[in-house]
């Protein structure tokens, strides 16, 4: 018996242990992302690069799809209002405080965008935030044109975003709040290394219903571990 009822408190001072090693929170802030404009990010297929105002025409041809809107705290917009949104997600440059965030474009080099042929097409946006300074806890979004869904583009525009995340601004955990019927972003969690950590019920009323949140998280050196 007594051996079983040590094991927990094993677990647990391993963990503690591991988590002292991690270090006090030290996130890299502030940070400007107006950097990567010129010097985005870059993928096998893609680009990420901040957002932008202008692509507010390839944003709107997902962000008035049903299917896409069912899955995000979305309301449905027209089209001014798609645009008026976009322009204030562009806005996000800065990471500083709680609450901040950049949004970045999902560039598809070689197909054109929908308003300009000479343009390159977003074919989604994805998102970092800042959850917690005091903690050092970012979190990750993603949206993505269902024509584009089930290539890999998806996973591989996050991998990049997490490994950048990790890597330049040094949080101790990034974590992801989805819709818990959104059984695509859950998979890709998952792919991602993070852990469903909780779910909570009935977290919010939308659609005419009230909708489940999941949340997935995965810690610093979880992420360098799996690397390695």
């Amino acid at each position: 018996m007594s051996g079983e009822r040590a094991t927990p408190y094993v677990i647990g001072a391993e963990r503690i242990a591991a988590a002292v090693a991690d270090g006090p929170p030290a996130l890299r802030f502030p940070y400007d992302a107006s950097v990567l404009v010129a010097e985005p990010l870059h993928t096998e297929r893609l680009v990420l690069r901040p957002l932008e105002a202008s692509d507010a025409a390839d944003v709107y041809e997902y962000q008035r799809l049903p299917e896409v809107i069912r899955y995000l705290p979305w309301p449905e917009r027209d089209r001014a209002a798609g645009y008026e949104h976009t322009a204030r997600r562009a806005a996000g440059r800065s990471l500083a405080a709680d609450g901040d965030f950049v949004f970045f474009a999902a560039v598809l080099p070689g197909t054109p965008a929908t308003d300009d042929p000479a343009r390159d097409r977003i074919i989604g946006d994805f998102m970092i935030r800042v959850s917690s300074v005091q903690h050092a806890q970012l979190e990750l979004g993603w949206v993505l044109h269902p024509d584009f869904q089930g290539r890999g583009f998806a996973r591989e525009a996050a991998q990049a975003l997490l490994a950048f995340a990790f890597e330049t601004l040094n949080p101790h955990r990034v974590q992801a709040f989805l819709d818990a019927r959104n059984g695509a972003s859950a998979a890709l969690c998952e792919r991602l290394g993070m852990r469903r950590e909780a779910m909570i019920l009935e977290e919010e009323y939308n659609d005419g219903e009230w909708q489940d949140t999941a949340i997935y998280g995965v810690l610093r050196r979880e992420w360098a571990a799996a690397r390695g």
